[in-house]
């Protein structure tokens, strides 16, 4: 059976990791987006933004020293020094292309995120060049957040300290796990020895932020290595821990084994990948952490009691903020349009050789839609207020969405209460991806979402 004629599964009868994607990033969904609509994205380039519409840069840093087996991301691994330089010259010469343009020229970034791949994987010499360029076209010296992912054995004092340089508040390091066995079978390229080498390294440098990535069901994952890492990473003491849920998109190394019949979902199922999390929610919450999201737990101040870390990259993109996306397969959002880049090396430079954006698909979103998109992607937050949709649509979200609500609470994943507050119960926080597609359009519920 096509995929695409397939219904997203319920809650109720989602059990075993299948391979599908479940992490929800967007609306519409991906699969709607066409090339015949870049030229849509190509008229709002022209035309001056919307007045106080915050605006963001995100950079596709798309190297890695191994390809993980759950990696879905556009990476490579192959990629010499020579490459990885003209790759970067490209991206730069993005940005430049954005920075005369209308809808963006002479705006302010809020806020500015390196993601990957492993930004951390390339040379301090070509992480400067880069970055003096990219400042030249749009500086980031007043954005609130310069978010930089990293993977534990690819940083040195003397790359963190340049990290520093370039004005990076938020780092964000990809730990996944501590145990070497588990790490090695899920193709990660550092082991637990360099996780503790970088640990003295960043505390020198003290960033605003650091963030710590774990993923629950990884293979081999099991109660006891699990608890272990919770134990770790709570004696490591970041200021936000971010956990995923380990899901099995299309495109993985164990996807692949599995759709070929080579290869037995390796995966924990969805019950046990929930309790996994909810564990490290409620030790975290004893180590004095508060839920962020349906995936983020930040560090409280024992004096103030108040979250001490933000996350500007993610609350500024949920609340519908216009964002430069560069870098190959790299998308974003200006003006009410999605658009993603090209996903061949070899045509995204070339377009950039050229002088031309490498836009690839597009698509041009309706008020209902912005509105869909805005209210699904606040729920992961837990807690919504209707009155922001009310004071920013025009529209109250508990009239719009009142089935899908409804049914819903019935099913004791959310709360409803009184007119300025839905609160997603830890039940359904933990699951809240697979919840999403009850607030979408008919058309796009049982589409495949990429």
């Amino acid at each position: 059976m096509n995929p695409a004629e397939t219904a997203e599964p319920t809650v109720e009868t989602r059990k075993s990791t299948e391979v599908e994607s479940v992490f929800v990033s967007n609306y519409p969904p991906f699969s709607f987006w066409k090339p015949e609509r870049v030229s849509d994205f190509e008229g709002v380039l022209q035309a001056p933004p919307q007045d106080d519409v915050p605006l963001g840069l995100y950079l596709h840093i798309p190297f890695c020293r191994k390809r993980c087996k759950f990696c879905y991301f556009r990476v490579y691994t192959d990629k010499n020094a020579r490459q990885i330089a003209s790759y970067l010259d490209a991206l730069a010469r993005e940005v430049e292309l954005y920075s005369v343009l209308p809808a963006v020229r002479d705006r302010h970034l809020k806020f500015v995120y390196f993601g990957g791949g492993t930004p951390s994987y390339i040379a301090v010499k070509h992480l400067k060049q880069l970055v003096g360029r990219l400042q030249a076209a749009l500086p980031w010296d007043a954005a609130e957040e310069v978010a930089f992912e990293c993977e534990p054995g690819t940083l040195t004092r003397s790359k963190l300290e340049a990290v520093r340089e370039i004005g990076v508040t938020r780092l964000s390091l990809g730990i996944e796990n501590f145990n070497d066995d588990i790490l090695q079978e899920n193709g990660r390229a550092h082991l637990s020895h360099e996780i503790y080498r970088c640990l003295p390294w960043i505390r020198e440098q003290q960033f605003d932020q650091l963030n710590v990535d774990l993923i629950a069901g990884m293979v081999g994952e099991s109660w006891e290595s699990w608890r272990e890492s919770v134990r770790k990473t709570i004696d490591v003491g970041p200021d936000s821990v971010t956990i995923y849920q380990m899901e099995l998109p299309y495109n993985t190394v164990y996807s692949q084994g599995i759709l070929s019949g080579s290869l037995a979902s390796p995966v924990a199922d969805w019950e046990t990948k929930r309790a996994w999390q909810d564990y490290a929610f409620d030790e975290l919450a004893a180590a004095g952490y508060e839920v962020s999201s349906a995936y983020t737990m930040v560090r409280r101040n024992p004096e103030t009691g108040e979250a001490r870390a933000r996350f500007v990259y993610r609350d500024s993109l949920w609340q519908g903020a216009d964002m430069v996306s560069a870098g190959v397969a790299s998308f974003g959002h200006l003006s009410g349009v999605h658009f993603q880049n090209v996903s061949s090396w070899g045509e995204y430079l070339g377009r950039l050789e050229e002088g031309k954006l490498p836009l690839a698909r597009a698509f041009t979103t309706n008020a209902t839609e912005r509105l869909t998109r805005e209210f699904i992607l606040q729920l992961k937050l837990g807690i919504v207020d209707p009155g922001y949709f009310r004071n920013k649509f025009g529209v109250d979200p508990l009239d719009a969405f009142g089935e899908a609500l409804g049914r819903l609470r019935d099913r004791q994943m959310l709360e409803l209460r009184g007119d300025d507050r839905i609160e997603l119960s830890r039940q359904g926080l933990l699951q809240v991806d697979s919840l999403l597609p009850e607030f979408y359009e008919e058309k796009y519920r049982h589409a495949r979402y990429t």
